[in-house]
């Protein structure tokens, strides 16, 4: 591995370094971008910023390459890819947008009672009370007469069996929940 002293050298090795980078480096970033769905101009910029981090790096003398350069730039890179791809994943153009579409696949709250009803009169109660109502398992435990909060768990754990399984015998998908 060179040593990294950009502050030492004079532009001319500088320039051979990043070519030598840029030679060895770049074709493996392109393909993971292209591999990740972006285009090569994005490749270039992505490289271009991971060289630019790399050299202040260097010049700040904080770099610590542990395995070697090319490594390290990849890493870089792979860190920026993914920095921007989850940046604009956030961001969701509203054309084309159906509101009216979205409300419709709702899951029916009918169906949904019904299949929940399967599991009995007792545990539709449980369930309700901690999932709707929102109270507390030691609350739930002293309300159904259980001996403690493990007890309300393990019984609550059984009760969502029991729909699981009403919903898998009947071999049912989301859809069938819908209106």
């Amino acid at each position: 591995m060179p040593d990294i002293k950009f502050s030492n050298r004079d532009a001319e090795e500088r320039e051979k370094l990043f070519i030598s980078l840029y030679k060895s480096t770049f074709p493996a970033v392109a393909k993971y971008t292209s591999k990740m769905g972006g285009s090569f101009d994005e490749a270039k910029d992505i490289f271009q910023d991971a060289l630019v981090i790399y050299y202040e790096k260097a010049v700040a003398r904080s770099l610590s390459v542990q395995t070697n350069e090319k490594a390290y730039l990849m890493g870089i890179a792979k860190h920026l890819w993914l920095k921007k791809h989850h940046a604009n994943s956030k961001q969701v153009p509203l054309e084309g947008f159906d509101v009216e579409s979205e409300a419709e696949a709702q899951p029916s709250g009918n169906k949904i009672l019904s299949f929940l009803q399967t599991a009995g009169k007792k545990c539709m109660e449980l369930l309700r009370s901690f999932y709707y109502d929102g109270v507390p398992l030691t609350e739930v435990a002293e309300s159904f007469g259980f001996s403690g909060v493990r007890s309300a768990t393990v019984q609550k754990y059984k009760c969502l069996e029991k729909v699981r399984e009403t919903v898998k015998e009947k071999s049912l998908t989301y859809e069938d929940f819908l209106d």
